[in-house]
């Protein structure tokens, strides 16, 4: 990022070999505005922003994604004048469910842009509503907790017991799309629990095979 606002060449490189085999190539410049060009160009082109891992060292590797998030949404971004090249980034990276760090999420909260509690965000109805995007919006957020509760305790009351694998495939298609696969099922593993500190339902048997049953259920016989 601090190549992109300063607008010029890091002083080190990771790998000061390749990226003096790449400069004597001419495959890179040395004024510090191909990364910068690279953003603006995936932008201009209504394509996400390519994607930057440092994480192993002397390595830099660099996906540029090949479809888009949402081109309604995107060309909306190209057209708000407001908006500069770090909002475009931020929320390119809201789009794509990357965790965003504080400051970055209070600035664009700022603006209205997002909605929703770290780290499920996602794109305001206000910028939804100016790219038709609602019933994506909709999708985005959770329903009450209370009527995932209830779905476990109409559950419960028909089949008197269910293993968490049972309750998982209840409630995953409805937990908000916002969410991962894993965040999903953490959701709903968060739920159990909450349910039973609330004396609810409670857990029979050992952990990996546990059967969850009302905790007041006059067919509980166990």
């Amino acid at each position: 990022m601090s190549v992109i606002e300063r607008d010029m060449p890091s002083d080190q490189y990771r790998n000061p070999f390749l990226a003096g085999a790449m400069v004597e190539l001419n495959m890179i410049d040395t004024i510090g505005s191909g990364i910068k060009r690279m953003f603006r160009i995936q932008r201009d082109r209504n394509f996400p922003m390519p994607d930057y891992d440092l994480d192993e060292e002397s390595v830099v590797r660099v996906t540029i994604p090949g479809r888009l998030i949402d081109e309604r949404y995107t060309r909306m971004l190209i057209e708000r004048k407001d908006l500069t090249l770090m909002d475009v980034i931020a929320l390119d990276k809201v789009q794509k469910g990357y965790p965003i760090p504080k400051e970055e999420r209070e600035f664009l909260r700022k603006k209205n842009f997002i909605e929703g509690r770290h780290p499920n965000l996602y794109v305001s109805e206000s910028v939804a509503a100016k790219t038709d995007t609602q019933a994506e919006y909709i999708r985005n957020r959770s329903f009450d907790r209370a009527y995932f509760k209830d779905m476990v305790v109409a559950y419960l009351r028909t089949y008197h017991e269910a293993r968490k694998v049972e309750i998982e495939k209840l409630l995953l298609d409805k937990v908000s799309d916002a969410l991962s696969e894993e965040q999903k099922r953490q959701f709903i593993k968060d739920l159990l629990q909450e349910m039973r500190k609330e004396k609810t339902i409670r857990a029979i048997g050992m952990t990996r095979s546990a059967k969850w049953v009302l905790t007041h259920d006059p067919e509980d016989r166990f």
